[in-house]
């Protein structure tokens, strides 16, 4: 076994994340950012905060979108150099172009080596400042046409709820805003304490940002036609080889059926929800120490280890032993298959 070391860790300090806050931004999308990364997270435990948040303006003085109120007290756009993730979000009067400060502080923030991240509408500040020429991003499907006829260099992917380009991840509609905000959690913290946080807000814990941004939720039908029973029941037995005829046949639907319900509510297929939460049942089985790669394979229902190896890269980029490096609580033996 190894040693380990009698001195006492390091404490790490908190992510910085900045949010620019410009003359008519949406105050919806500011919210999400302090929701998600500057409240106490109680539901972590009593450990130090992960994030730290501040917001900046380019002005004393912000007037909200639709003059709904004026922020003051805030500090300058200097509060964005020390960031170590930017978000910009989103204002409805996208065809006026931001201040030079404002853009300043984006360049400035990237050229540092930060995070930049744009809520709905806060992709076309990223364009602007230069960041996105010849790169893949999204912005609310409304703008989508405005916006290719501004930045033609950018490669637009309207129908996606977000896009991760490295160091620049851009979310479309203000909703999606907290499908990127949890996908940042699970980047930089794995999806065991995502999943914590996504509880608290009760909000989905893992939609992938591949998934269209908008799907059909008509009034239900009598007999309800909702998928949450179904997901519950899957979700309890991901371990056991279920298949998308099992899927349905418990729904008590043709699997024709049940697919066109699953694209019209959740935006994706039932085969890919499936598979998404294997992996995500996988990652949590991780870091939570569980080192035989077999075991985690079987228990997930992904079969083999090989299979597990494939699925976490494709979704991660890491391998299941880095994962596990990364994020799992205590250290321990490597993975073994």
């Amino acid at each position: 076994m190894p040693q380990r070391s009698s001195q006492p860790a390091r404490a790490v300090r908190p992510h910085r994340v900045a949010v620019i806050v410009d003359e008519g931004t949406n105050p919806f999308e500011v919210g999400v950012a302090t929701e998600l990364f500057g409240l106490p997270r109680p539901e972590l435990g009593a450990g130090a905060p992960l994030y730290e948040v501040t917001l900046c303006t380019p002005d004393p003085r912000v007037r909200m979108n639709h003059g709904f109120f004026t922020l003051t007290g805030v500090p300058g756009l200097e509060a964005a150099d020390g960031a170590d993730t930017l978000v910009v979000p989103g204002r409805p009067d996208n065809v006026v172009p931001r201040g030079p400060a404002v853009l300043d502080a984006i360049r400035r923030t990237y050229a540092r080596g930060a995070r930049v991240v744009s809520f709905c509408t806060g992709t076309f500040a990223l364009a602007e400042a230069g960041l996105l020429e010849g790169r893949r991003a999204t912005t609310h499907w409304m703008w989508a046409e405005s916006f290719r006829a501004l930045h033609p260099g950018v490669l637009l992917e309207p129908d996606v709820l977000f896009v991760d380009e490295g160091r620049i991840l851009t979310a479309a509609g203000s909703a999606a805003a907290l499908d990127l905000g949890l996908y940042l959690w699970r980047l930089d913290h794995g999806a065991e304490i995502a999943s914590a946080v996504s509880r608290r807000l009760v909000f989905a814990a893992h939609r992938d940002g591949g998934q269209r941004q908008f799907v059909e939720r008509p009034v239900p039908a009598v007999p309800d036609e909702s998928l949450a029973p179904l997901l519950a029941w899957a979700q309890e037995r991901l371990g056991e080889p279920l298949t998308v005829a099992d899927l349905a046949a418990r729904a008590a639907v043709s699997p024709a059926t049940l697919h066109r319900r699953f694209r019209a509510q959740l935006g994706t297929t039932p085969l890919a929800w499936l598979t998404a939460e294997r992996v995500t049942l996988a990652r949590r089985l991780i870091e939570r120490g569980e080192a035989r790669l077999d075991v985690v394979a079987a228990r997930c229902g992904l079969g083999t280890a090989a299979n597990l190896r494939a699925r976490l890269r494709r979704e991660t980029g890491l391998s299941p032993s880095a994962y596990r490096r990364r994020f799992a609580a205590a250290a321990g033996e490597p993975l073994r298959a």
